[in-house]
């Protein structure tokens, strides 16, 4: 309750006034530049194009996951009731039920595969992957200038020995880092004066740190996160364009997702984890059971997740598509723009949209549909390799040429189509999510 009322207070820290505010002046800031709404004003500038295929996309979305959100709705009350006697669960009940129900169904607990997860292994697992893939090679140079001792500077060379760029590892936490994990460049490709700048990215995480007796060990969400930024970093390493402002990662916010979403792809495939993934004190590799159950449980609760992430979405979309200045509520604003997805009763004195920085305060404004929007292009683009081979070269290169080296050079559509052939498909997201029926 106290985090789902922050800034609805009846106090100085209220922000009902300041998000009203915040909306009407991003109406007025359109209409003077000559569009409509906000969401078309943001939308010029994003693969979905108009606020229409934004809303059809979330109307997709929820057509499919609400019937599977339903009933995982009801498997979660059961367990409740039968466990504990609640005739009904609340918001808070939620990860509670769903982590026993996660248990009971799969017996699976993801501690237990971090010591399949060795922190050098995975490392070197992830260098070879793009090896394979694109013929990269990693070069450890301790003479590159680092911001701390613990970063690991890489010289990466393409297939044909050629330089690509620096790559900068910073693994563990320490006393003013930030938390979570990012791609940053320090230098972004660019060709100036005729010569071609190539790129220092930098990945920062914050992983447990080795001790005397154990190496630095993963969980199996911290190995989808290495992927993810590794993902990044190579959408800026083989950036080859003209323009640093189009270099790279400089593309729009609904298209930038997909060379880290697609990485994290590899995780499932037990083709490739089993050339890293091996128990640091037996050196066995992971049971094949226990893959199938890493598979099985990406499914679980997939349908709830999606309603979840829609109404954010839903209520983004209404919030920057309204036409005239708002006075209503914010209250009843956001309860009629999410309606279409509640699943649990809401309670009263909770509001999102008062604390809702991602549209408010940090640039997602009308574009939080682009999380499931990437999500629809990696597994998409993922198919693919799915089909020819998951180290298949000739679709890794394809990959590269029309989607990773053109960065915001081209409209991300025209690129997309250029390597899959045709628009992306909600389908194979659907079908990864245990979402589609036929």
């Amino acid at each position: 309750m106290a985090m789902g009322s922050r800034g609805y207070k009846n106090n100085q820290y209220c922000n009902l006034d300041i998000i009203k505010k915040i909306a009407n002046l991003r109406l007025k800031k359109a209409n003077l530049l000559g569009y409509s709404t906000h969401a078309e004003l943001v939308l010029t500038d994003r693969m979905a194009e108009n606020p229409d295929k934004v809303n059809k996309f979330l109307k997709k979305l929820v057509s499919a996951a609400k019937p599977v959100a339903i009933k995982e709705t009801q498997d979660i009350k059961n367990l409740a009731k039968s466990e504990d006697k609640l005739s009904d669960i609340q918001y808070w009940d939620w990860s509670y039920y769903s982590e026993k129900l996660k248990k009971k169904k799969y017996d699976f607990n993801e501690e237990d595969l971090r010591p399949f997860f060795n922190l050098e292994y995975v490392k070197k697992g992830i260098f070879l992957l793009s090896e394979w893939l694109w013929g990269l090679t990693f070069k450890k140079n301790k003479k590159i200038q680092v911001y701390h001792s613990e970063v690991e500077p890489y010289e990466v060379y393409d297939a044909d020995g050629s330089f690509l760029g620096v790559l900068y590892l910073d693994f563990f936490p320490r006393e003013g880092k930030n938390d979570g994990a990012w791609m940053t460049n320090f230098r972004e490709q660019e060709v100036c004066c005729g010569k071609d700048i190539r790129p220092h990215v930098s990945l920062v995480f914050n992983f447990n740190r080795p001790t005397e007796s154990k190496p630095s060990l993963l969980t199996f969400s911290e190995l989808t996160t290495f992927l993810h930024e590794f993902g990044h970093a190579l959408h800026g390493l083989m950036s080859d364009v003209k323009y640093v402002s189009l270099s790279g990662t400089n593309v729009y916010r609904d298209f930038v997702e997909l060379p880290s979403q697609i990485i994290e792809n590899w995780a499932y495939e037990k083709e490739f984890l089993d050339t890293f993934a091996r128990h640091y004190i037996t050196g066995e590799t992971i049971p094949d059971h226990i893959i199938e159950k890493i598979v099985a449980i990406r499914k679980f609760n997939s349908g709830y997740h999606t309603m979840r992430q829609a109404g954010f979405s839903f209520i983004d979309m209404a919030w920057h598509t309204i036409k005239t200045p708002i006075d209503e509520h914010p209250k009843e604003f956001e309860k009629k723009a999410k309606s279409v997805i509640s699943l649990l009763p809401e309670p009263e004195n909770i509001l999102i949209s008062p604390s809702f920085s991602h549209i408010f305060a940090g640039g997602y404004s009308a574009g939080y549909y682009g999380y499931k929007w990437a999500e629809v292009l990696d597994a998409d683009a993922y198919k693919v390799f799915k089909e020819n081979g998951i180290f298949d070269h000739k679709t890794a290169n394809s990959f590269r040429e029309n989607i990773l080296s053109k960065g915001g050079a081209e409209h991300p559509m025209r690129l997309y189509k250029k390597f899959r052939g045709k628009e992306p498909s909600i389908k194979s997201m659907l079908i990864r999510d245990g979402l589609f029926i036929k």
